[in-house]
């Protein structure tokens, strides 16, 4: 990733040497891992079908994927809701609070129909968490006109978009700084996540394109095959 970064600023390089470089540098030393439950099955909501099984995503605004996860503060954690678009990964939603409940989801939903604005017939995918299924969620992703699809039972490849970018966003900023307070995480991380991830991370799934400039280069060749 840190070669095609370097061959779209104009500079020559291979990845042999890139490798090298971070190894001398210590750059390559994985970060020590904690983990905290954020997923809470078991509830008497209705669990809906999975509707991603052989599903292609060939353009934006046909897949939602919604997923929480942790992150530490220096009095214990905090939490992260995001949803992603899967055609371009880009995070369109987030919300970050000192609880993990149905209201943080519901806000990063919020501001995913916002800044979408479209939302009929959208598959909207999450796990089988007390969050996602209650009342309160479903019906205002049945309000908006989407089709509620969850992950099989204990199948975390079921939402492994999502669980990709909560690792880069872990890896590539959380690790790197000790957070005092809630807000400080609220300061830092819409940074990270709008500016960062969405427009200038590099994605190998999307050609070595950063998610915005993915969506772009698709609007703009669709706009090409309409033209006469």
């Amino acid at each position: 990733r840190i070669t095609h970064t370097l061959q779209r600023q104009g500079i020559p390089v291979n990845h042999k040497k890139i490798l090298r470089l971070m190894r001398q540098r210590g750059l390559l030393i994985k970060p020590r891992k904690r983990w905290v439950r954020t997923t809470d099955s078991t509830h008497l909501y209705r669990i809906y079908p999975n509707l991603l099984q052989h599903q292609a995503v060939t353009e934006p605004n046909r897949v939602w994927a919604a997923d929480i996860t942790f992150i530490a503060i220096q009095s214990g954690y905090v939490y992260l809701a995001a949803i992603l678009d899967l055609f371009s990964r880009k995070v369109i939603g987030y919300a970050i609070s000192s609880r993990i409940d149905t209201a943080l989801c519901r806000q990063a939903l919020e501001m995913a129909i916002k800044t979408r604005g479209l939302t009929e017939g959208i598959i909207h995918h999450s796990d089988r968490g007390v969050q996602y299924a209650s009342h309160d969620y479903v019906d205002t992703l049945l309000a908006h006109g989407f089709k509620i699809s969850m992950a099989r039972k204990a199948n975390p490849y079921d939402n492994a978009a999502i669980e990709s970018f909560f690792k880069t966003l872990k890896v590539e900023e959380v690790y790197l700084w000790e957070y005092p307070s809630l807000e400080e995480v609220q300061d830092r991380l819409p940074y990270f996540i709008e500016e960062v991830y969405n427009r200038k991370r590099l994605h190998s799934s999307l050609g070595y394109r950063p998610p915005v400039e993915y969506e772009e280069l698709f609007l703009k060749t669709q706009r090409a095959s309409t033209l006469p």
